[in-house]
């Protein structure tokens, strides 16, 4: 076997071929050929591994170089994408070598945390990673909005195609970004795959700031309304956007829309008859999953005031003893020669520092072994939180 790195034209014929046979309708047809040509630019900057047999093309993995928010630093990520082997080669370890290698490699370009959207949990727990929490989507008659139709609101709405208004929608992302622990963005060069799409865009403004935007598009004539996330920055920009949405109350049967973490959408108007949904299925529709590449790439995000030695176990990219020290408010790493507090594998570690685990179930789903009384420090240093990953891929 051999393992190389592809880009340009050249995934059209080894990574992209792989791709359509596991993700697209088969068999594949000229316009599915014709459509990766035209997606090509956004996959410019991605990292992508070819494992090969004899010539011929046998796994793809590729890694998006994206960022995100780690408790309020934003911190460089390898959003892997593209996980995909030839019919005839699965289950013989290509995919896995292609991980470890890339993995390796994104962790010495800088990224030190890593995302993907797995067709298996169990599989890519097995690489030290952990799931987060899956979005949530509402679903809901614009009807049930009237008395925001009517409302005096302050600011105003502008509604254009998506390539029009992609420049507000995109600021409006990075500022989400820089507030929300786990939100993640494309790099640019991705991220214009949305101003590109057919959809249109309508955008929420107060006192000339962007506090608001969606993206969707319209099924149908008294059919849904499908939209991405309900980005907002307070209750001032999300009142203007459900009254933009109440006011197709006699175009669109439904609206269909994902949300922000936190949001209650039971709440936004009296009388208002939603269904909220969390769609988790395996394979098809699983919860993102996040790992750290590298604990020292951590050093200075926000933690709570609390040192101890931990060791990582079991992992080729993070194997060995560190001190971490949070009582200055922001992580300070060290190797360590000290005895260990805790043992943890880098899924337990990963659960910590994205803050989607209890030391306490670390511990119940063996991921980590430590007595009762380092809990508390663990808890300590790395509060809960909830994460939220914003980009899909």
């Amino acid at each position: 076997m051999k393992i190389r790195r592809v880009s340009g034209e050249e995934r059209l014929r080894t990574s992209f071929p792989l791709q359509s046979y596991a993700f697209d309708k088969s068999p594949t047809e000229q316009a599915v050929s014709a459509h990766y040509r035209e997606v090509l630019p956004y996959h410019s900057g991605n990292h992508t591994l070819i494992a090969e047999e004899n010539g011929a093309t046998v796994a793809a993995v590729s890694a998006i170089p994206m960022r995100q928010n780690i408790r309020g630093s934003i911190l460089p990520m390898a959003g892997v994408a593209g996980v995909a082997t030839h019919p005839l080669a699965r289950r013989q370890g290509y995919v896995r070598a292609l991980l470890n290698r890339l993995l390796e490699a994104m962790r010495d370009d800088g990224h030190p945390v890593s995302v993907l959207y797995p067709f298996r949990t169990s599989f890519y727990a097995r690489f030290g990673y952990v799931s987060l929490p899956q979005h949530r989507t509402a679903t809901f008659s614009p009807a049930g909005l009237a008395d925001l139709a009517r409302a005096t609101l302050p600011g105003d709405l502008r509604w254009r195609r998506i390539a029009d208004g992609y420049a507000d929608h995109r600021a409006l992302t990075q500022r989400l970004m820089a507030r929300q622990h786990g939100f993640s963005i494309f790099p640019d060069f991705r991220a214009v795959s949305l101003r590109d799409d057919r959809k249109w865009a309508v955008t929420a403004h107060v006192d000339g700031q962007v506090v608001g935007a969606l993206s969707y598009r319209i099924d149908e004539h008294l059919g849904q309304l499908s939209a991405d996330t309900l980005l907002h920055t307070g209750p001032h920009g999300r009142a203007l956007l459900l009254s933009f949405l109440a006011r197709h109350v006699d175009q669109v049967d439904r609206v269909n829309l994902w949300l922000l973490p936190g949001e209650t959408p039971e709440l936004w108007a009296d009388d208002f008859a939603v269904e909220t949904k969390t769609d988790v299925r395996v394979p098809g529709s699983a919860a993102p999953m996040a790992r750290v590449l590298s604990l020292e790439g951590l050093a200075g995000i926000a933690t709570g005031p609390a040192a101890l030695t931990v060791e990582v176990v079991d992992d080729p990219l993070l194997a060995g003893r560190y001190h971490l020290d949070g009582t200055s408010g922001a992580l300070a790493v060290e190797r360590s020669a000290a005895p260990a507090a805790a043992t943890l594998t880098a899924a337990g570690l990963s659960a910590l520092v994205y803050g989607v685990l209890d030391p306490v179930e670390i511990v119940l789903r063996r991921l980590g072994r430590f007595p009762a009384e380092t809990a508390g420090a663990l808890r300590d240093l790395f509060p809960p939180q909830r994460p939220y990953v914003y980009a899909e891929f």
